[in-house]
């Protein structure tokens, strides 16, 4: 399974270097120099891209590659998602710190052991981390559907909301202020 720990926002400068968003924890250690990324194209084709040099600037991080030596090269870079390895991740240090794909596709539940749903993802906001948790719609007992219609629900990734993470039994526990979860 591959982690995105950037993606490609936009060519910087004439010589080739790129802007990137972050999206580690550790950017010093993934865009370390001589580090090799896989770079997953918008088209879906994957390239090795070994990082030559890192800085940050405005919010960003400006990433020059061996492989990308004009702006021409960096421009069909754009939008390109910068991945490396799961298994090639350490393990986090805090047993309170997890990452995105160690929580998506987890079974959401209340604390009584309700269904919620499932975690499809997780966003990095201003100010918080949100659970993207699929619902499925209540079911309309006059309609006659196909398949169950299914909605998103935003659950800040807070401790009063989500007291427990359990990856070894494939569950969060939630305890949802009143109105959240409707």
């Amino acid at each position: 399974m591959d982690v995105v720990v950037g993606r490609v926002a936009k060519a910087h400068g004439v010589t080739g270097e790129l802007a990137v968003d972050v999206r580690t924890d550790s950017p010093e250690e993934r865009f370390a120099v001589g580090s090799v990324l896989s770079a997953r194209l918008r088209d879906g084709t994957v390239r090795a891209l070994t990082v030559a040099a890192a800085r940050p600037h405005a919010g960003r991080l400006l990433v020059r590659f061996d492989e990308v030596l004009t702006r021409d090269v960096a421009e069909t870079l754009r939008g390109t998602l910068l991945v490396v390895d799961a298994d090639s991740l350490p393990p986090p240090e805090d047993p309170d710190e997890f990452y995105d794909h160690d929580l998506e596709g987890l079974t959401a539940v209340l604390a009584d052991g309700t269904p919620v749903g499932t975690v499809r993802e997780v966003l990095h906001v201003a100010g918080s981390d949100l659970l993207v948790v699929e619902r499925p719609e209540p079911a309309d007992p006059g309609a006659a559907q196909a398949e169950p219609a299914e909605r998103e629900v935003l659950v800040p990734f807070v401790r009063d909301i989500v007291p427990e993470v359990n990856i070894t039994e494939g569950r969060v526990v939630l305890t949802p202020p009143e109105g959240l979860l409707d």
